[in-house]
């Protein structure tokens, strides 16, 4: 097996010496943090592997047993290596509140959820603040002018310059020098998640649960509550963005003792909101325009329509000219439609046809009538074939799923193969095409076409909603059975 698997293994053994542990990738987000599922009996935990970054590993862990320790809806961290690269942490399941409302939609039921998470969000900030040592900081201990503009410009240099727009580089960083003093008349004294958004908010039998805080510093109230309730790819609606407000409002200001102005808080969450969507978009440019991240690109109108809405509809209580100028040329329609992930609907004719196949009997046959379509050779990765363990397995299973995700090179040839297929499907959905055929072939068609072609079909229902049909047609030769997909 992969040698961070084995590392995993040994860490996991130095905790519990008598365990067994099996270990389960879980799928990667943003960062570069690569997360564990591990199932031990009866017993289930989280193991984060993070050797690159020991600061924002050191800050998550000691945020962590800070809250902990007051009984917020944080993990307990459980074990932490010598040089903090890996550590365990609690299972929430992997219910999160974004995948609860992307299952039920906008039902009185998830409401209610986001309630008991604003709830507990006020406590986080507030509760969780309170003599809390922000030295783990990764970058700067609080939320102050500074930080406020470094974000302003990450949104400027990673957004807007990507867009090659005209504007006045003088009269723009005036008004961020405008934007953050006004943002600064707010109280800096509370705990900021900094990334609280309900793809961080697990749901468990036991209540809502945060995660991912680990650039959390020191900062006002409203940053948190905005990007809870602007999240671009949650798309709540807006009269529940308003009753939402009005609800937190009423907890932080009943921890508080009844001391918050409602006028003033009002006026100043305005201007967070904004901050927090113009902070967004630059990582979304950041990671999606410079980096290339597919998700990152296809979350890019979501937060520009999030964001017009914001412009029409709501009003930051100073004059930012030169701002207000580059936003309205942003939030065109021309430059939103240029990141527009076309989707199927019920009446689209596309079906995509995905098949793994051996290259010992040969091509696959075309049925389709069109000529066929792409052919991928996976015969360049490394075969999990080679080892006894896994000749009895396929790319169902997830013993090979592990090894081809940490011993092989199968994730960098899925992103090439996502990215020229990605091009076919939005263009045949656009121009009403019937089909199209994609075949992954390797020595047997047994571990790593059929780990790829499931790969591809999870893919495309995830980014175009298009129906993918997929055959494994060695597998099927042989009557194969396995249930774990």
């Amino acid at each position: 097996m992969s040698e961070i698997l084995s590392t995993i293994d040994n860490f996991y053994r130095s905790w519990k010496p008598g365990g067994a542990p099996a270990i389960q990738s879980l799928k990667q987000a943003g960062s570069n943090r690569l997360y564990f599922r591990i199932l031990d009996n009866d017993k289930s935990y989280i193991l984060t592997s993070n050797p690159t970054n020991i600061p924002e590993n050191n800050a998550f862990i000691e945020f962590s047993r800070h809250f902990h320790a007051k009984q917020l809806p944080v993990p307990e961290i459980l074990h932490v290596d010598e040089k903090k690269t890996l550590y365990i942490q609690t299972d929430f399941g992997d219910s999160s509140l974004f995948h609860i409302m992307q299952k039920e939609g906008f039902t009185p039921s998830v409401k209610e959820l986001f309630r008991k998470t604003l709830r507990q969000l006020a406590r986080l900030q507030i509760e969780g603040g309170q003599q809390l040592d922000y030295t783990n900081c990764i970058a700067t201990r609080s939320f102050d002018k500074q930080a406020i503009y470094s974000d302003l410009l990450y949104f400027l240099y990673y957004f807007v310059r990507a867009l090659d727009l005209p504007y006045d580089k003088n009269q723009l960083m005036n008004d961020f020098d405008l934007l953050s003093s006004y943002l600064m008349q707010e109280e800096q004294k509370y705990f900021m998640h900094r990334d609280c958004q309900s793809r961080n908010i697990m749901v468990s039998e036991d209540g809502v649960h945060f995660i991912d805080y680990q650039g959390g510093m020191q900062g006002a109230l409203q940053y948190d509550v905005a990007s809870m309730l602007w999240q671009a790819r949650a798309s709540l609606p807006y009269e529940w963005r308003d009753e939402l407000l009005e609800y937190y409002f009423e907890q932080a200001n009943m921890l508080l003792g009844h001391t918050l102005d409602r006028q003033s808080f009002m006026d100043s969450y305005d201007g967070f909101v904004l901050i927090r969507m113009l902070q967004t978009l630059g990582a979304y440019g950041f990671r999606g325009l410079f980096e290339r991240k597919p998700h990152f690109i296809s979350s890019i109108p979501y937060a520009l329509q999030n964001l017009r809405w914001f412009l029409e509809n709501k009003k930051v209580p100073i004059r930012l000219p030169e701002l207000q100028k580059v936003l309205r040329q942003i939030t065109e329609q021309q430059v939103i439609d240029r990141y527009q992930t076309v989707k199927a609907g019920p009446e689209t004719p596309l079906g995509v046809k995905i098949r793994s196949f051996s290259y010992r009997k040969g091509l696959p046959e075309d049925h389709s009538g069109n000529g066929g379509g792409f052919i991928f050779d996976c015969r360049g990765i490394f075969n999990p074939g080679r080892f006894e363990e896994f000749k009895t397995k396929t790319g169902r299973d997830r013993e090979v799923q592990e090894f081809l995700l940490h011993k092989s090179e199968m994730p960098a040839f899925l992103q090439h193969v996502y990215g020229i297929v990605d091009i076919s499907v939005q263009d045949y959905i656009r121009r009403g095409f019937e089909s199209l055929t994609v075949d992954f072939g390797c020595t047997g068609g047994q571990h790593r076409s059929v780990f790829a072609a499931d790969s591809l079909a999870e893919h495309l229902r995830d980014k175009f909603n298009v129906h993918a049909q997929v055959s494994h047609l060695e597998q099927e030769a042989k009557n194969w059975t396995n249930n774990t997909y």
